[in-house]
């Protein structure tokens, strides 16, 4: 059977940016696919990533079927929602962009009587890393998958923490200094649940969500590290343990 593989982030350097089929025996799992790219690049069993499977997360064991589409997701640095501006009740606001986020915009827009509180995160690009100058970062998703993921989260946050609204909108492509690369928006009647549902969304975003920032500077480029997967997300090489 053929599988068709994406690679993002750091494994584009060792396996090609380019999605490629694979060639694989009938019942073949997601090990035995990891076990085979292992042998062309290392990268795959050194790093702790996690498996997609039809824009899914997917396990170790997992059986793969003729024409999957199989994701390897490097630990995430952390498709297009609707109108950012159009909104109905507990409907959060899902976007992937490539265009300047306007904060103000996402705030007027989620803004209702009945809050008492709007809370704000704007994650911006700074000018510095690692004690290096930074001139610009690239950010890359796996779109279909980033989006689900996204509106997951905002959907888990309505429910969790009993908010009104969630707005989450991430830039790709090239961003400068100064520029928003993330934005998140919870409206709420109160402002401890909408403070709590703020640093629950971005710190789960920064480690589920499959989007990769690559850092360049004065005096060369990387990969950032991604956040650690959480348990059961990430997979190891053929003869590594499954977390």
């Amino acid at each position: 059977m053929q599988v068709r593989v994406l690679t993002f982030g750091i494994l584009k350097e060792s396996l090609g940016s380019e999605p490629f089929a694979l060639d694989l025996p009938g019942g073949a799992t997601v090990a035995d696919l990891l076990a085979r790219l292992g042998v062309q690049a290392p990268a795959v069993e050194s790093l702790r990533i996690a498996v997609s499977v039809n824009a899914e997360y997917a396990e170790r064991s997992q059986v793969l079927s003729e024409n999957d589409e199989v994701g390897l997701l490097p630990p995430v640095s952390g498709g297009t929602g609707a109108d950012a501006l159009n909104q109905t009740e507990k409907q959060p606001t899902v976007e992937l962009t490539r265009d300047p986020i306007s904060a103000d915009a996402f705030v007027s827009a989620a803004k209702q009587g009945e809050d008492g509180a709007v809370v704000m995160f704007d994650g911006i690009v700074r000018n510095n890393s690692r004690g290096r100058q930074t001139l610009h970062l690239d950010y890359e998703a796996y779109e279909e998958m980033a989006t689900k993921q996204m509106n997951d989260l905002a959907q888990e946050a309505l429910t969790r923490f009993g908010v009104r609204h969630v707005a989450i909108v991430h830039r790709l492509g090239r961003l400068r200094v100064g520029e928003t690369s993330v934005l998140i928006i919870v409206a709420s009647a109160h402002r401890a649940q909408a403070y709590e549902a703020s640093r629950w969304l971005i710190d789960t975003l920064k480690k589920t969500v499959p989007i990769w920032k690559k850092e360049t500077f004065v005096d060369g480029a990387v990969w950032a590290d991604g956040e650690p997967f959480p348990p059961g997300y990430a997979v190891e090489g053929a003869d590594g343990p499954s977390s």
